[in-house]
């Protein structure tokens, strides 16, 4: 099988090579730039990245404008490194599409098992598996949404919470156990953090968002609307 091939973005060195040896452990290959300006020119030489691992401040271009570059023409997943842990800072994140926000110092262990999770679901192969409801369709397999017949485009992550509600139509769902299965790996931040997704989605599918209800104090439940 052909190593899939990591970004990994940081302007210091020492972090780079850490992370670098617990991917290549994995079996990944990897990549770095330094700094902003050359990760454009790494991912637009490189035709076939899998991730990308990028770091916040970093000098020239910073983490959020490489996004903002990257996001207009590719929705390659993203990985999202700082030292930083403003609400604020993690809310610019999924608006800008990212699909992971890992605040340092962390587990290199466990950021792998994260890019693990996000890839073994990207790559997933088979025939196409299609969900529809309230017309909504969901096409896992091309990892494409259409709401009343218009394209919508979704980030990573949103795009498993939609799969997954209507995956599981009409039943009450946890926050813990959405966190269980969309995120896939045992989570230690806020599970707040669902809600900031949920909110975007909603957002993203207009009125047929209200197909996605609240209920207090536990989650949410995905319900079919006429």
């Amino acid at each position: 099988m052909e190593q899939r091939k990591i970004l990994v973005v940081d302007d210091e060195s020492r972090m780079r090579k850490l992370v670098r040896d617990f991917l290549v452990k994995s079996d990944f290959q990897v990549l770095e730039a330094e700094n902003g300006v050359q990760a454009i020119d790494v991912f637009f030489a490189q035709k076939d990245i899998a991730l990308i691992i990028l770091d916040v401040m970093m000098p020239e271009m910073d983490g959020w404008q490489v996004c903002r570059e990257i996001r207009a023409y590719s929705k390659v997943p993203i990985v999202m490194l700082t030292a930083k842990s403003d609400e604020r800072d993690e809310l610019q994140g999924f608006d800008l599409g990212i699909d992971e926000y890992v605040t340092k110092p962390f587990s290199p262990k466990t950021l792998v098992a994260r890019v693990e999770a996000i890839l073994r679901r990207t790559n997933q192969e088979g025939e196409s598996e299609r969900l529809e409801s309230s017309g909504i369709v969901v096409d896992q397999t091309a990892h494409s949404v259409t709401i009343d017949g218009r394209p919508v485009e979704l980030s990573y992550k949103e795009f498993e919470l939609l799969t997954y509600f209507m995956q599981n139509k009409g039943i009450a769902l946890s926050r813990e156990k959405i966190l269980n299965n969309v995120w896939n790996y045992d989570y230690f931040g806020d599970a707040r953090t669902i809600d900031t997704h949920v909110k975007k989605l909603r957002s993203k599918m207009g009125e047929r968002g209200e197909c996605i209800k609240t209920i207090w104090g536990m989650g949410y439940k995905f319900e079919e609307v006429m």
